[in-house]
């Protein structure tokens, strides 16, 4: 049953829906700043993957918490958080990130949020769509961010659920169950701009998405020290598989340098079928303002450059807001 909601009288009573890409996701806390700067009021927030990451976190009222916290990290930081998994059908096990997550945000249940919040994710079995709006956050967000092959499945209720983003990476539908003036919808799988990425934080170099390796191979030499020869075998393991996929024969440096790893790969894969995805289900079911940053500004497992992408999610708002309002003006 929708859930209903009396409308504002100026009209800023927003259904907001967040996109899945990742990374990219991080975004969306620029775009919810300067949301709330304009004085928009959410009556109901939908996200897919990191969508409902960042949606969830907003809804238990921590994301400026949330925002400090994944701003600091590095490269290094990253990776650790990481819980690889072998003999699971996925490569991260995903239980370590959510226990960061619980310990900076705290245990909620999605029916005592203050903002009505539902979390997207895929049902594999049945291929279908499943809108989470009540148990723990954290259940709910741990589904919707479960990539195929990289994070484990999560079970809710019996069902094998994975990333939102495979059938709804802009989840507009997941919103008619709130009333509101109008649905904003955030698209972080935009047209790309085909701009050179800005260079990493403190260390001058420009961000490529194979250079995990680099910080792989480092963490591989300080463990081995240790004698932690269980952490330098993963290592090790992750950087065979990013460092080329199929191919045994030799290599100019050149050729090396364009082959792309596994992971790599599968994250170009999923790109274009999310892109695809979202630009279907767009035409269909357009929300009443879009904005959309381009895809190509990082690759989706970049999370130490969240200074960067939520200015990109400040900017493009403001921006979108800007036109959207001189239309409503002139009308």
């Amino acid at each position: 049953m929708a859930t209903e909601v009396k409308k504002s009288a100026d009209g800023k009573r927003v259904s907001l829906v967040l996109g899945a890409g990742g990374a990219r996701g991080l975004a969306h806390i620029g775009a919810i700043e300067v949301l709330e700067e304009r004085g928009y009021r959410f009556a109901g927030i939908a996200g897919s993957s990191m969508g409902a990451l960042i949606g969830g976190i907003h809804a238990a009222g921590r994301l400026r918490e949330y925002r400090d916290w994944v701003c600091a990290l590095e490269r290094s930081n990253v990776l650790r958080l990481l819980d690889f998994s072998f003999g699971f059908p996925g490569l991260i096990r995903g239980e370590r990130i959510i226990a960061a997550m619980r310990d900076l945000v705290g245990d909620h249940r999605i029916e005592d949020l203050s903002i009505p919040f539902t979390a997207v994710a895929t049902d594999i079995q049945a291929q279908r769509e499943v809108w989470i709006n009540h148990g723990p956050l954290f259940d709910a967000i741990r589904a919707s961010i479960a990539i195929p092959m990289i994070f484990t499945p999560h079970k809710i209720d019996g069902l094998e659920l994975v990333d939102g983003g495979l059938l709804a990476p802009v989840p507009i539908a997941a919103t008619r169950q709130v009333r509101s003036d109008l649905v904003i919808a955030v698209d972080v799988n935009g047209p790309p701009q085909h701009k050179p990425k800005a260079s990493d934080k403190g260390n001058g170099r420009e961000s490529k998405g194979a250079d995990v390796s680099a910080d792989v191979e480092a963490e591989e030499a300080e463990e081995a020290k240790s004698g932690e020869g269980y952490r330098a075998r993963i290592a090790a393991f992750i950087e065979s598989i990013t460092a080329g996929f199929g191919d045994q024969r030799k290599h100019s440096p050149e050729e090396e340098k364009a082959r792309p790893g596994l992971i790599d790969l599968m994250v170009r894969s999923l790109d274009t079928m999310e892109a695809q995805i979202s630009r279907m289900q767009l035409a269909l079911d357009p929300p009443e303002l879009l904005i959309r940053m381009p895809r190509d500004r990082c690759a989706i497992y970049e999370f130490w450059r969240a200074s960067e992408l939520i200015e990109l999610g400040r900017e493009s708002t403001s921006a979108a807001l800007d036109a959207y309002e001189a239309g409503t003006l002139s009308r």
